[in-house]
């Protein structure tokens, strides 16, 4: 029945899927923008007497494009919250976790991105104006920082999380095909793509570790499109019926995530 039954209501599917295109597309914008003004997400990796100049030449225009940047990523939550109901699984107790975990990576990415709005501007500022020994000082309390909330909560959490919540929402789809399987397909590529660029993140911690150089991009750059994918194909298809009475146990979906 049409807007009714498993797939939930009409209004709400589309609702949903219009939101993981929007946040999606959204996000790529202002990231795009961030990238040709400020050469993210390379300048990371530089040293304090790199960035911070940088980041203070860049201006008010640069904070205000960071801004952008955090919030239009943190409109997934909205989608992400919704997506049990539309797929007809509120119950499903692995749904209910990985909707939960998708929430939190929301967060702590938010986190991430934020700090570039109240915390980097001052450290940015005081070095810029600073002698030798301020600048040594700044230069310390910016590693810290960036360490903790760029390197800790927003690219190593957050995207962990993300991670988690992507596999579990493709292995449910493969499982129950309440959507086309190809999209859980590509879920679970760009979620392990996404996941081996981890190693970039962890040799900021740990000197020496293995990092695979093109797993940054592809899993960056594929990951935001298959939640674009999600959300278009929620957009121009029913939700199908799930394969089965019932909803899927966190047993019989056998989901191994390791952060």
């Amino acid at each position: 029945m049409a807007g009714g039954g498993r797939e939930g209501p009409a209004g709400l599917r589309r609702t949903t899927g219009g939101l993981f295109v929007v946040g999606a597309l959204a996000f790529a914008a202002a990231a795009t923008v961030l990238t040709s003004t400020f050469d993210w997400p390379d300048i990371l990796r530089e040293p304090a007497d790199v960035v911070l100049p940088a980041f203070a030449a860049g201006g008010q225009g640069l904070v205000w494009t960071w801004f952008a940047t955090a919030w239009t990523y943190a409109i997934l939550a909205v989608p992400l919250l919704l997506l049990p109901a539309v797929l007809g699984r509120a119950g499903d107790p692995v749904l209910k976790a990985a909707t939960s975990i998708g929430a939190a990576s929301v967060l702590l990415s938010l986190i991430g991105f934020l700090r570039w709005v109240f915390v980097v501007p001052a450290l940015a500022d005081s070095y810029v104006a600073g002698d030798a020994g301020t600048r040594a000082a700044v230069g310390v309390a910016w590693v810290a920082q960036h360490q903790f909330g760029g390197a800790l909560l927003g690219e190593h959490l957050g995207q962990v999380l993300a991670v988690a919540w992507s596999v579990a929402v493709s292995v449910i789809i493969l499982r129950t095909r309440v959507l086309p399987r190809w999209l859980g397909a590509l879920g679970l590529v760009a979620g392990v793509l996404y996941l081996i660029s981890q190693g970039e993140v962890l040799a900021t911690a740990v000197p020496g570790f293995p990092i695979w150089e093109p797993a940054g991009i592809l899993g960056s750059s594929g990951w935001g499109p298959w939640v674009a994918a999600l959300g278009v194909t929620l957009l121009v298809r029913p939700v199908g019926r799930a394969r089965g009475a019932g909803t899927a146990s966190a047993t019989e979906l056998r989901i191994p995530v390791r952060a």
